[in-house]
């Protein structure tokens, strides 16, 4: 698995690998990019996450990016304490990908943890089928992982539900380390009707909302079976 480096427009360089899926599925082309936890703590491309989600997707006929944010491994710059920057790394990244594969048919962006922040401010593609897979959205700790900027990544995932040609699957655990299953599920319904409002007042779209809470599971994923349901959840939506 070789790594590469991608220069952006804005000047950053960021590390990435590319695995190809060799599945029957692989015959339209499709990708999924992965974004790892927060670089302050850790979070790396090689995150066991990310490699446990890895596996269905490349079953589903997904090619998997996955790439160290600014200032981690061999990525160019310093990582910010408001996610700021790495959002526009994430636009940019995107757009290269595309340039790459013109004949693109599907874009998932996958976020786990600190990722998820990042992947919920990337909008929906108006000519191109896009989805967002957020795992253990970091509700708890949303404020101190952007430097309370919280309304930001409030407002956008709003609008990204809001927005009924987007697709989303949002996955967390009911033993979570740093939030607590009752805050997810009150956050996931207000989600849910918030989507549901939008469908009543006559928007139109194809997209779809899916929450998945998988018992026993922590924000680490370290649990058998917690890890054998979180590789159904992705296999089941990468259709």
């Amino acid at each position: 698995m070789s790594r590469e480096i991608v220069h952006l427009p804005s000047g950053t360089q960021l590390e990435y690998v590319l695995l190809r899926s060799s599945s029957p599925e692989a015959s339209s082309k499709k990708l999924a990019v992965c974004l790892h936890p927060w670089s302050w703590l850790g979070g790396r491309l090689n995150d066991p996450v990310l490699q446990i989600v890895t596996e269905p997707l490349l079953e589903r006929g997904y090619d998997v990016l996955r790439y160290n944010s600014r200032g981690v491994g061999n990525s160019k710059g310093w990582a910010s304490l408001t996610g700021a920057q790495e959002v526009e790394d994430l636009k940019e990244l995107v757009q290269w990908a595309r340039s790459t594969t013109p004949d693109l048919t599907k874009l998932v962006l996958l976020g786990y943890s600190h990722g998820s922040l990042i992947a919920s401010m990337h909008p929906v593609l108006s000519d191109l089928e896009t989805s967002h897979i957020l795992i253990s959205y970091p509700l708890g700790p949303r404020h101190w992982l952007t430097a309370f900027h919280t309304h930001r990544y409030t407002a956008a995932l709003q609008t990204l539900v809001k927005d009924l040609k987007s697709k989303i699957l949002i996955i967390y655990g009911d033993d979570d380390n740093f939030t607590a299953v009752d805050s997810y599920d009150s956050w996931a319904k207000g989600l849910q009707e918030s989507r549901s409002q939008q469908k009543a007042g006559g928007s139109e779209g194809n997209g779809k909302l899916e929450v998945v809470k998988i018992a026993g599971a922590s924000h680490f994923w370290r649990e058998h079976e917690a890890v054998l349901r979180l590789i159904d959840a992705v296999r089941d939506w990468a259709v």
